[in-house]
């Protein structure tokens, strides 16, 4: 029988980076977390834990990461059927996903808050690239994650979700300023478009595709879905902005394609703990249940 008070220990430090903040978490002293992560260690004989900044789990880890989140979910279904196990006292237990800006800004708050609605549990959702989503799976941070890969990592089930189209626009004045001569590679490295962060590389893409050649071009970063329709709006660079967000203000002329072909599909997936409980599978169904309504089927 494994030591939980070891292996909530061992969760807490890779959700929150350090052993500093788990001790936080938890109430204890930054040596209890360490005496409870080693004693873990040398039972299973392996390091769970890389030392760095941010904390990480190993391969071991990551796996005792899952089990835990697991076992917390299938007491609180437990406690849910039986509630005298607690007489009667609710007991809500965290569950961490993680999701690109854009989904959460569109669709998959629509699914969360479903599940809110039928679940005692509370989300903890973590915001990141499509394209690196999947690393909080991999490191034991989430329990499942939206993301634009296929493969899941060890022990996980993936779930095609369809795919979110992306149109590159930019407002009237900023069309004219820079691209009134065509739009070519020279035009666009010297337009300065907008990004979400350094992981972002859907401009790049586009550009890519469109040019059929690598492009240097400049970017301005702006980490808020929101911000990034606004800074396109008042001119301040052109970029990929979702359809479903920005089809308003194309239609009313407030934002312009840069082309023809200026769209961009991006497939998601939804990947989840193979194991899962009944309250997972239930936010599972509520995940795919508005990626239909919203994602282009693929």
């Amino acid at each position: 029988m494994f030591d939980y008070s070891a292996l909530s220990a061992l969760s807490a430090v890779v959700r929150e980076g350090s052993f500093e903040r788990a001790a936080q978490v938890l109430n204890v002293t930054p040596s209890a977390v360490s005496q409870r992560i080693r004693a873990l260690e040398e039972r299973v004989g392996c390091a769970l834990v890389e030392r760095a900044q941010p904390c990480v789990a190993t391969d071991a880890g990551r796996r005792l990461c899952l089990h835990v989140g697991q076992v917390m979910l299938l007491e609180q279904q437990l406690r849910k059927g039986m509630p005298q196990l607690l007489g009667g006292e609710v007991s809500r237990v965290a569950v961490p996903v993680a999701v690109n800006a854009d989904s959460l800004a569109t669709w998959f708050t629509g699914a969360v808050a479903d599940y809110a609605a039928q679940s005692d549990a509370l989300m903890e959702v973590v915001v990141d690239d499509e394209g690196h989503t999947a690393d909080w799976l991999r490191n034991g941070k989430v329990m499942a994650a939206v993301t634009d890969s296929a493969e899941p990592p060890a022990g996980c089930k993936c779930v095609a979700l369809g795919a979110m189209r992306y149109i590159a626009a930019a407002s009237p004045t900023f069309v004219r300023q820079y691209f009134s001569r065509g739009l070519g590679a020279k035009s666009l490295a010297a337009a300065p478009s907008l990004a979400f962060n350094n992981k972002d590389t859907l401009q790049s893409h586009w550009v890519r595709r469109h040019c059929r050649r690598r492009v240097d071009i400049p970017r301005h970063l702006l980490p808020s879905t929101e911000a990034f329709i606004t800074a396109a709006q008042a001119g301040m660079g052109w970029g990929m902005q979702p359809e479903v967000l920005v089809a308003p203000l194309i239609a009313s002329g407030e934002l312009v394609p840069l082309a023809d072909n200026s769209y961009l599909d991006v497939p998601l997936y939804w990947q989840v703990a193979r194991a899962s409980t009944a309250l997972l599978t239930e936010l599972t169904t509520c995940v795919k249940g508005r990626a239909s309504k919203s994602l282009l089927s693929s």
